[in-house]
């Protein structure tokens, strides 16, 4: 009975990565292809060996109309690093005033920014652009990132660890001495590491998949995202070079990719690890 359960269990995970792979190897194989064949629907599950100097070819020469392929990669890289780092850093900050700080209207400022959670993004973005319009910040790199750094999610997720570090803990670091700036880097920050490499990796993929804001904010081509390169590949009037736009779509998942493997120790601990 149990090696049936294990067996269903199996065909059911294979079913679900077969599900997830094909439209990715479709892609893969795509970038290898004559591009008029693809506007056929004559699109092969084998690659064509000859055509993998498309990538070598995106990476120098880029596609006509659009910003140069390194730099839509460069440019989401800064964005989805500059995002992730930010959101944890101040998430960090937030989370141990509204839980160690006695100050007036604390609960009214963690209430304030737990109730941001409940508003979609589309009632924010038109606000939010016209603040960054006031400030002079359309088409630069800090329009595009910095109304993206505050996060609720992480400040409560960051809160809920923070609430279960003993007090006994609190009160000896107190009696040793330690103000709130070493408090919090030499006992708050080592008890988060795992949480903070988790949300590291969600915020990264966040950050890079964007889309709806640096549509809006930057209509500068230097300033163009892979995502955003890749829909204007796809809208120009001429004929559409379906392998290049592969192409760059297989390299637009490399660095994600990397950073949840490189990290993915520490990401499934992060998810898992319940008391501190």
């Amino acid at each position: 009975m149990n090696r049936r359960v294990d067996w269903t269990a199996h065909i059911v995970l294979l079913l679900g990565v077969a599900l997830f792979v094909l439209p990715v190897w479709l892609v893969f194989a795509g970038a290898t292809q004559d591009p008029a064949a693809i506007d056929r629907g004559e699109l092969s599950l084998l690659p064509d060996l000859r055509g993998f100097g498309v990538y070598a070819d995106i990476l120098r020469h880029g596609v006509p109309g659009a910003a140069p392929i390194w730099r839509m990669l460069l440019v989401s890289f800064g964005m989805a690093l500059s995002i992730a780092v930010g959101k944890i850093a101040i998430s960090l900050l937030s989370a141990y005033a509204v839980t160690f700080f006695r100050f007036p209207f604390r609960m009214l400022c963690f209430w304030t920014i737990f109730i941001t959670l409940m508003l979609p993004v589309e009632v924010r973005i038109i606000p939010t652009y016209a603040v960054m319009a006031g400030f002079g910040l359309i088409n630069t790199f800090t329009g595009l990132t910095v109304p993206l750094i505050a996060s609720a999610t992480a400040t409560l997720l960051f809160r809920q660890v923070f609430l279960v570090v003993p007090d006994e803990l609190v009160e000896a670091a107190r009696m040793d001495g330690a103000g709130p700036w070493r408090f919090f880097r030499d006992i708050l920050l080592p008890v988060s590491t795992a949480n903070i490499a988790a949300l590291f990796v969600i915020l990264f993929v966040y950050g890079w998949n964007q889309y709806l804001w640096p549509l809006l904010v930057a209509t500068d081509p230097r300033l163009d995202t892979i995502v955003i390169g890749i829909v204007k590949m796809i809208g120009t009037d001429v004929a559409v070079p379906w392998n290049k736009v592969m192409a760059t779509s297989v390299l637009a998942l490399l660095p994600p990719i990397a950073v949840v493997l490189l990290m993915q120790r520490w990401f499934v601990k992060g998810l898992t690890e319940g008391d501190k």
